[in-house]
């Protein structure tokens, strides 16, 4: 008995010990991470500066140069860092041209390709390293055709080209950039029958709708020579390697096979210029086109086509396996190392890079930074906290996707979130999207940060404006690195940019913003556009690291993981009474559906109760109960609930997408669905409008209803 007592008064005295000499409340060092004393504009800006100096695409020197700088300012935060090198399937251009023949006595124009340096332009002496325009990925040929017009290159606008008694079958289609990413528009184009596309910047979309109004570097707006870039590829990852990583001499499929797997084109492709598109529109006749087709209030009447102006498409690709590089910091957890709070933003970029992404990389320097000051004051992360910055984002998600799919069962069962900032800022206004349990803590964050557009209010003051509750966006697009840990593998995940104030097109978190930030993927983008129009101050900048950082904190150092389900289980109320509409003629049962909503919401609930139950036990009851084993069990079914919303069999036709909840839209990779493998069953039911496409319909209806009811199950804890 003497011994027992010894026994409890010993351990008893241990835990008074460990309180005594327990180091400062972690929420001391979070209030110092957004102090003015850690937060410097200045130093943002010269990362932004440094990263921004030459054109830094995929594969190139000057990108494993931007690499090798990151990888110096984690080193010097004290962040243990490394390169995981990956090697892939690029693609750069070997030879282009264009010429428009018209009939005569009209001369032939041969296009230039060129986007104009400008008078003082800074970075004129590195201009010839910025790669010829090109679409990465776009199939090699020759094709000469007659040229006709097709809006933005979408499913309906073909629609209505069918209507109209227009064929445009064995044409060179130009379509205008602005609705859909361009690599569904060259795949839209194929099924329709056209030989080629041309896809071209209109004024009214990124000119600032022509007249009198000036442009970069006078005004934000595309100069009329200004070209955007980017990648066709409609699949995520190298396509050489779907499904496994890169590395090393691994398996790799075949040219043919890639060609077969139906995610590269199948028909050449080359962006060009406003004024080049302007020049080629002026060569088409035929039926005048609609007036939500038409450009901008000086421009000449758009007409469809084809012809009489016929276009001499030419393009060679240059095919390699090339080395890219993601560079890895990690600031190991103290309580829980084997818990994981990734953040992550991409480096390489088409051009320059200001914005897209580098505005990113910079904020992301500056938490490690942050941190890394925290770390010398005795602050220790709960959780380890995984900084990482990609590579060869922009030809298709390739660096973060190569890497989850060599971790995937790793991150599987230990990453707690994953926070994506891709481009940080391009004007005034902050936009946020994430995984509905992670909404009240975007929410909360931007309650701790100032406006740098108002310091009288918070970043949530103007976020949310005059309505009730800010718009969160959802990560069901294939537009940013959040993709793979989401889509792939089910962890939750969020996004937040600067930006979303002006007018402006967006994909949700995508971050590809297609009129508010009107230099996109060309020459232009670079550190003058962001200092004269994006952030002159670079409050932004710090701004967005403060959120970033804020949540990242919160995730890593809270005992209890701030989710919260009924979130969620109240947006997929929404998205089901949403397709109960949608489908109330069709002879289609919900009702699993909404019964496995139902019991999400309960499990919600219960796991929240469980959590105030243990908060309110806090002191001596507490260590006897050994409630910190509960907590990490409890921790640990938050954790992963969002997997349980991923199929192992995928999407059908898109297997690599395992989501059921949130997914790309199968015609547009910029747009989030929700259920997206009820919505492609739909949109197949309602084209062959058969029995047994309808019965799909209702398959896939019980898929999403039992992961739901999964999610439930985890959230739960127990067995059936």
């Amino acid at each position: 008995m003497l011994k027992t007592a010894t026994a409890i008064f010993l351990g008893l005295a241990t835990s008074f010990t460990f309180f005594l000499l327990s180091p400062p409340p972690k929420s001391s060092f979070h209030s110092l991470f957004t102090s003015t004393s850690l937060s410097d504009n200045a130093s943002i800006s010269h990362h932004l500066y440094t990263l921004t100096r030459r054109p830094h695409v995929a594969g190139s020197e000057a990108n494993a140069e931007a690499a090798a700088y990151v990888l110096s300012v984690f080193t010097s935060s004290n962040i243990k860092s490394h390169i995981a090198s990956y090697e892939v399937s690029l693609t750069y251009p070997a030879q282009r041209s264009l010429s428009l023949t018209r009939p005569p006595p009209e001369p032939p124009t041969a296009f230039s390709l060129r986007q104009e340096i400008y008078d003082g332009d800074p970075y004129a002496d590195v201009s010839d390293q910025v790669q010829p325009t090109f679409h990465a990925y776009a199939k090699s040929g020759t094709v000469s055709a007659p040229v006709a017009y097709v809006n933005y290159g979408r499913v309906e606008d073909y629609t209505t080209l069918k209507e109209m008694g227009v064929n445009v079958s064995g044409t060179v289609v130009l379509a205008r950039y602005g609705e859909i990413y361009r690599g569904h528009i060259v795949k839209n184009a194929y099924v329709a029958g056209a030989v080629g596309v041309l896809v071209y910047t209109d004024r009214k979309d990124y000119g600032g709708g022509g007249g009198d109004t000036r442009w970069f570097p006078d005004d934000r707006w595309m100069p009329p020579s200004g070209v955007q870039v980017g990648t066709v590829y409609n699949g995520l990852g190298d396509p050489t390697t779907p499904g496994w990583a890169s590395s090393g001499d691994c398996e790799r499929l075949s040219e043919e096979e890639v060609e077969k797997g139906g995610d590269v084109p199948l028909i050449p492709s080359l962006p060009i210029s406003a004024a080049d598109g302007e020049t080629i529109l002026g060569s088409i006749g035929g039926h005048v086109a609609n007036e939500d087709w038409q450009g901008s209030k000086d421009a000449p009447t758009y007409r469809v086509g084809p012809g009489p102006g016929i276009v001499n498409l030419s393009y060679t690709g240059k095919q390699f396996i090339g080395t890219i590089q993601n560079v890895i910091g990690v600031i190991e957890g103290a309580e829980e190392p084997d818990r994981f709070v990734i953040l992550g933003n991409h480096r390489d970029a088409w051009t320059f890079g200001a914005v897209d992404p580098n505005s990113g990389t910079a904020a992301l320097l500056q938490i490690a930074e942050r941190l890394g000051k925290m770390q010398g004051g005795g602050w220790k992360p709960r959780r380890t906290i995984v900084l990482c910055n990609w590579d060869a984002e922009e030809y298709g998600l390739l660096g973060s996707t190569e890497w989850v799919e060599e971790n995937r069962q790793m991150l599987a069962s230990r990453a707690v979130a994953y926070l994506n900032v891709d481009c940080a800022v391009s004007g005034p206004g902050f936009y946020a999207s994430a995984t509905p349990q992670l909404d009240e803590l975007l929410k909360r964050a931007t309650q701790e940060v100032q406006d740098p557009d108002n310091p009288s209010q918070s970043i949530y003051d103007s976020w949310v404006g005059s309505s009730n509750s800010p718009l969160i966006g959802r990560l069901g697009d294939g537009g940013s690195d959040f993709a793979a840990f989401v889509q792939h593998v089910g962890i939750p995940a969020t996004g937040m940019f600067f930006g979303g104030g002006n007018k402006h097109k967006f994909s949700f978190i995508s971050h590809h913003p297609l009129v508010g930030y009107p230099v996109y993927h060309s020459m232009y983008d670079d550190f003058i556009w962001m200092q004269k129009f994006g952030d002159p101050m670079f409050h932004r900048h710090v701004a967005v690291a403060s959120v970033w950082g804020l949540v990242a904190l919160w995730l890593a150092d809270e005992e209890f993981l701030p989710y919260n389900y009924l979130s969620y289980a109240q947006e997929l109320q929404t998205y089901t009474k949403d397709l109960k509409v949608e489908i109330s003629d069709k002879n289609i049962s919900l009702t699993p559906l909404f019964k496995s909503i139902e019991e999400l919401q309960k499990a919600a609930t219960t796991v929240n109760n469980q959590r105030k139950a243990i908060e309110e036990r806090k002191g001596w009851a507490s260590i006897w109960n050994k409630d910190h084993l509960k907590v990490r069990e409890l921790n640990d079914r938050l954790m992963m609930a969002e997997r349980a919303f991923t199929d192992q069999d995928g999407l059908s036709e898109r297997s690599w997408y395992k989501h059921l909840i949130y997914g790309p839209s199968k015609h547009n990779d910029y747009e989030s669905k929700s259920f997206p493998g009820i919505n492609d069953a739909i949109e197949k039911a309602k084209d062959l409008n058969t029995a047994e496409a309808w019965h799909l319909v209702q398959h896939e209806v019980w898929r999403v209803s039992r992961a739901v009811r999964h999610a439930s199950l985890i959230l739960n804890g127990e067995l059936t």
